[in-house]
């Protein structure tokens, strides 16, 4: 099966630097894509929005935080959509104050777009148009939807919150460069990360460390 990013991309998958088409593409199945890093900052100096975001840290998707040098790692494993499509659920595991907090997302496909169903259970979605810009990874929202029950309920643009995502590989570090930011319209910047990390794909019990 496909990744959701070659099947959005296409033929301008081939564009991305090399080491992002292997972080991109298809993981074999029984086989697990493992990272780490740092980030440099994570979630918002804004303390007003932290009640907010107190409520999306219970279902694992963004954290009522401000924190530098944030040491993290990523999980991905190749799985199949409700819909039959091919996605990729993925575990990131931030340690921000003594204590670790994991974002759980699955991301797949849904048409011409990616589509991330973020938090356990999911809570949000967010449908993202996808290009490549001189070698890196160009994500932007077009549309966001948040659950409350069985109900999905998408945001109007007007308050939606934007969301911006840029990954590349940085050559001289030997280490991938990912940023995500989310602005809502009117009040701006509302959360963020944006850091480095080193990533491969093995056996799911190499990954584990067995």
């Amino acid at each position: 099966m496909t990744s959701p990013y070659r099947a959005v991309l296409g033929p301008a998958f081939d564009e991305l630097h090399p080491r992002l088409r292997a972080y991109f593409d298809a993981i074999p199945a029984g086989s697990t894509g493992t990272g780490r890093g740092v980030f440099d900052t994570v979630g918002t100096p804004r303390r007003w929005l932290w009640p907010v975001l107190a409520v999306f840290g219970r279902a694992h998707v963004m954290f009522p935080v401000w924190e530098r040098a944030v040491p993290f790692t990523v999980e991905n494993v190749p799985v199949v959509s409700a819909d039959g499509g091919p996605a990729v659920r993925a575990v990131r595991r931030f340690e921000l104050g003594g204590r670790v907090l994991d974002m759980r997302d699955e991301i797949g496909v849904d048409g011409w777009m990616v589509v991330d169903r973020l938090g356990a259970p999911v809570l949000a979605e967010a449908w993202f148009s996808a290009r490549v810009i001189d070698g890196a990874l160009r994500l932007t929202s077009r549309r966001v939807a948040v659950r409350v029950g069985r109900l999905r309920l998408v945001l109007p643009r007007a308050v939606a919150p934007v969301v911006a995502l840029t990954e590349r590989y940085d050559d001289e570090r030997g280490a991938q460069a990912v940023s995500i930011v989310a602005r809502v319209p009117l009040i701006g910047r509302v959360y963020q990360y944006a850091g480095t990390f080193r990533y491969q794909v093995g056996s799911a019990a190499v990954a584990s460390g067995e």
